[in-house]
């Protein structure tokens, strides 16, 4: 048990942001100096672990990807007291291993967006001060990410444990010459809000992991039919409750470690990559 109060935010994708997961629930209306998060805190616990649940989209999911107001989601979590982040996202697959309906644990990403804030120093009044030159290896905290990777396999899920990110501006998805550029890259999946939320929460001095369901396999493949709204769906409720178990067992076993010093290393390695800060 760490010496440092733990608390966990839960950053849910379409379908994924389910309040029942939580006991003693209440929602907070919430601003930030970046503006507004996507929808109200709904903070509760998980078998007597603290945790804060935000609908990256909207409960409504009326907010498209490039709208999210990232910088606001991840500052809002953190002014709530979360010392980690457990997310889901939904995305297609660039690899043919990687079958529609199972599982991966992200260690990478490519980002491919171009209209959206990755920093919170922004030069603002209320940002906090310097530039931050923000190294992002590794992508994704890596204590998390087995803590994940461990849960999965204890529940008996199929599941890749390790996978690289290419996230896209979207809304749109690829055309087959771009999926295909990705896979060359060495993409392994696809999706659209993996980017700029693991910058942000590495830079607000978050443990950051993330559970990938694979809904389709996008365009790429010859002789398939190409990725729809439909069919990703359709995936995507089918496996929807894995998701929920996984993130509900690893809360418990995030809070039975002993965090204290990786959560001041991470606020120092802010400090340390920030210049102009004084």
């Amino acid at each position: 048990m760490s010496s440092q109060q733990i608390k966990i935010g839960i950053i849910g994708g379409s379908g994924l942001d389910d309040p029942d997961i939580l006991e003693n629930r209440h929602e907070t209306t919430v601003t930030t100096p970046y503006g507004n998060p996507s929808d109200v805190l709904i903070e509760g616990e998980i078998q007597g672990v603290k945790c804060v649940l935000l609908a990256r989209h909207g409960r409504k999911h009326n907010i498209m990807p490039s709208n999210v107001n990232y910088r606001a989601n991840v500052w809002a979590l953190r002014q709530a007291g979360c010392t980690h982040l457990l997310v889901s996202t939904a995305c297609g697959s660039l690899r043919e291993e990687i079958k529609p309906g199972t599982l991966a644990i992200p260690n990478d990403f490519i980002d491919r967006t171009t209209k959206r804030c990755q920093t919170f120093h922004d030069g603002g009044e209320e940002s906090p001060k310097g530039v931050c030159h923000l190294p992002m290896y590794p992508a994704f905290n890596e204590r998390c990410r087995q803590i994940l990777l461990k849960t999965v396999k204890e529940l008996g899920f199929n599941v890749h444990d390790k996978a690289t990110m290419v996230t896209i501006e979207g809304p749109r998805f690829s055309s087959r010459a771009e999926s295909n550029m990705f896979r060359q890259w060495g993409g392994d999946l696809i999706n659209m809000t993996t980017c700029p939320e693991v910058v942000l929460a590495k830079e607000a001095g978050l443990m950051y992991a993330a559970v990938a369901i694979a809904t389709d396999y996008d365009c790429w493949r010859e002789g398939h039919e190409s990725v729809n709204v439909q069919d990703v769906l359709k995936t995507f409720s089918e496996n929807v409750e894995k998701v929920k178990q996984i993130l509900v067992k690893a809360v418990v076993k995030v809070a039975e470690d002993d965090w204290s010093e990786a959560i001041t290393e991470a606020k120092q390695f802010v400090v340390n990559n920030t210049m102009g800060g004084k």
